[in-house]
């Protein structure tokens, strides 16, 4: 597989761009009429491709992990970007880059130089970046729906636009068997990790409006860990049935599998469309095996300002 996949099929009004980060499975990927550019990741000292487990599998990849293989992660490259926007302005067909979280990754920056760079070389070509704050499969989520806004005829500018607000609709809440992958990414320090490695802590966490990950709680066991992220769903789930949710895992199947069934148990959910995914080893070098997510549209999370936001706004007189 290449970094970009799908690059050679017919478009519709625009070019729909995603990367690997955004998790879509093989199968869903196989259907969209979509870009995906694939994120390098480092194992033991190797670097590889993100192709949509199509060199290995999910519980090979987190077998090596577990085993102690060392795995990190480094941006998409400038001159990567400059590439493959070159080849859309080439096409001409309008383009609209659905990036990974500014917070988490350096890409977009890149990314956003190299559209300049393209644009000023080609004035008259539509290119728009747009980061989508959104870790993991959430991602896919948006993409998967800017599919669909497409088809109902939202230009480029309009779908860029579109993205650009619908993302904090978006919500995701995942815990982790151990936090020893961000401890060994430098994200949290070693001794913290070690302390709730002894005292069966697991945390559960989501993402700010901005895309950084947070802390949201912690909790004494795997099953009670798993209930917070079912409780967090249901405070956060506005029903929709046109709109799939997901619920992916590094190779954590079981506890995907509980998490799925409680999920449709709730009023109206028993028949609503549940994804279900592996988290790809860009995201995975960064959280280990185990990790278990919950994915779906919800409440505006742009709404939940804090109390100083608010005071701010009252005097704007908004």
């Amino acid at each position: 597989m290449s970094n970009t996949t799908q690059a050679n099929r017919p478009h519709g009004r625009c070019r729909i761009v995603v990367d690997t980060c955004a998790d879509l499975t093989p199968e869903i990927a196989g259907t969209l009429d979509v870009d995906i550019l694939g994120f390098p990741y480092i194992l033991d000292g190797v670097e590889y491709i993100d192709d949509l487990w199509t060199t290995t599998t999910p519980h090979e990849f987190y077998n090596r992990l577990r085993a102690g293989a060392k795995a990190s992660t480094s941006a998409v490259s400038l001159g990567r970007y400059l590439e493959f926007f070159e080849q859309c302005a080439q096409e001409g067909t309008p383009t609209v880059y659905l990036c990974f979280t500014s917070a988490l990754s350096s890409s977009f920056d890149s990314a956003c130089r190299a559209a300049d760079e393209v644009r000023r070389h080609h004035p008259d070509f539509e290119l728009y970046v747009v980061d989508n704050a959104l870790p993991c499969a959430c991602g896919g989520l948006l993409a998967l729906e800017a599919v669909r806004q497409r088809s109902a005829g939202l230009t480029a500018r309009e779908l860029a636009a579109w993205a650009d607000e619908a993302k904090t609709y978006i919500h995701g809440y995942f815990t982790l068997e151990s936090l020893d992958a961000l401890a060994q990414g430098g994200r949290i320090p070693p001794a913290a990790a070690q302390l709730s490695s002894k005292l069966d802590i697991k945390p559960v966490l989501s993402f700010d409006l901005a895309g950084s990950l947070s802390l949201i709680g912690v909790n004494r066991g795997r099953k009670k860990a798993l209930k917070a992220l079912l409780a967090l769903f249901k405070e956060n789930y506005v029903l929709d049935r046109s709109m799939p949710m997901a619920v992916v895992s590094s190779d954590a199947e079981k506890d995907a599998d509980w998490l799925e069934a409680a999920l449709r148990k709730e009023d109206g959910c028993a028949d609503l469309t549940i994804l279900r995914g592996s988290v790809g080893p860009t995201i995975g070098a960064h959280v280990g095996a185990g990790m278990v997510a919950v994915l779906f549209w919800g409440k505006d999370r742009a709404e939940k300002i804090s109390l100083s936001d608010r005071i701010a706004k009252r005097i704007r007189g908004k």
